[in-house]
């Protein structure tokens, strides 16, 4: 078989074709990747955190499934890109700068960890791309001090939660000098600040404030500090290993003393790593499918259960803190983007603050959004809850 040699005019014939198909390509690019509206996850989608980090990509999934049924958002498909932070600030930094630069998300959202969010703050500011929060409650995260804020959050607050801690702590236990173990890191510091403005408000005292690290294994000598000092009621905060741990420990002192808790041991396994005193932590939520008899909580539970076989009973949807705050979220922020009629930062991050009701998974929001108020849940939200087995119930 022999073939043609090429002449001059053939070879600058096809590498004109060449120039214009590849000019072509460059061209059609940006059409092709508005196809879709991008949101982002940045969360811990592995380690000890990724039951929750799943619970939130299952709540989002169900929202943006919900949005897509009926034509998406301006006409386009919304599409999920998520992002595995580690729990770790410099990663959680990392995959925000990949969502917003290269996948060219309209908003991204936030998951498990205050160190995570508090370092991505900065980088969505200077974006100008919406951040909402689904779960870490750090104070600061939203209240960050930024005159030109672009982040939000449809979850649990620090300085609302401690005061809720304090309250229900007096009311349950008569608490008269409560002691706080509390992990070591800005999840800790925000809570240890909002639980001593919380007592002072009520002119109750405190036994003491313990740290303790995420990899401790044993955390009696900061207990028995705290029970020395007379402490009646012990506040924790930490994610759920190190919340066990805590518990595990109390065992081993033989002291059984009242837990009033932050949501971290709603994050996994608690009722696994704790043990049999795991029922003895009261702790706060947002959210519960247990006992809940509203249409839309069986409604999202329905859809749940059909999307993901796997999920067949209530303590297979632990922690619902995380698909209700991502599912209200998701549609809060689709909300903006329709009333915008634009994809752009800025437009969408005002259009949040215009959004006059939603009739949600956790609550119907009434201007959940303001220029001073970038929290959409208040403490009148909040709910305590127990495990019992590895379902959590809400306390009565």
């Amino acid at each position: 078989m022999s073939f043609a040699r090429p002449t001059r005019r053939l070879a600058l014939a096809g590498a004109t074709a060449l120039f214009a198909g590849t000019l072509a390509g460059l061209v059609a690019a940006p059409a092709q990747a508005q196809e879709t509206i991008k949101l982002g996850l940045v969360a811990a989608m592995s380690g000890q955190s990724a039951k929750s980090g799943e619970a939130i990509v299952r709540g989002l999934t169900l929202a943006i499934d919900e949005m897509n049924a009926k034509g998406g958002l301006l006409g386009k498909k919304v599409e999920l890109v998520v992002r595995d932070d580690e729990s770790n600030p410099a990663k959680g930094v990392v995959a925000a700068r990949e969502l917003v630069q290269r996948e060219k998300v309209a908003a991204f959202f936030g998951g498990l960890d205050t160190p995570v969010s508090i370092a991505i703050v900065p980088f969505a500011n200077q974006s100008k791309v919406p951040f909402m929060g689904v779960w870490a409650a750090g104070t600061p995260i939203t209240k960050n001090g930024a005159p030109d804020n672009y982040v939000f959050r449809v979850s649990a607050v620090d300085e609302l939660v401690d005061v809720a801690l304090v309250d229900y702590a007096v009311k349950k236990y008569g608490a008269k000098k409560p002691g706080m173990i509390l992990i070591n890191n800005p999840w800790g510091e925000s809570n240890e600040k909002g639980l001593k403005a919380a007592l002072e408000a009520k002119g109750i005292p405190f036994a003491g404030v313990e740290k303790f690290e995420t990899n401790d294994v044993d955390v009696v000598p900061q207990l028995t500090r705290l029970k020395q000092a007379g402490a009646d009621v012990l506040f924790l905060v930490a994610n759920v290993a190190p919340s066990a741990q805590v518990v595990k420990s109390l065992d081993r002192m033989g002291w059984s003393v009242p837990i009033v808790s932050h949501w971290g041991p709603a994050g996994g396994r608690f009722g696994e790593l704790a043990g049999a005193s795991a029922d003895k932590v009261h702790f706060i939520q947002t959210f519960t499918f247990s006992g809940n008899d509203a249409p839309k909580a069986a409604a999202v539970l329905a859809a749940l259960k059909a999307k993901y076989p796997a999920v067949k009973s209530l303590a297979d949807v632990t922690p619902a803190v995380g698909i209700a705050n991502a599912y209200d979220a998701v549609h809060l922020v689709g909300l903006a983007i329709t009333k915008a009629g634009s994809t752009d930062g800025t437009k969408v991050r005002d259009a949040l603050y215009a959004i006059d009701s939603y009739d949600g998974l956790i609550k119907t929001y009434k201007t959940p959004f303001t220029k001073q108020n970038h929290d959409a849940l208040a403490a009148s939200d909040y709910i305590f809850t127990q495990f019992k087995g590895d379902e959590i119930v809400p306390l009565k």
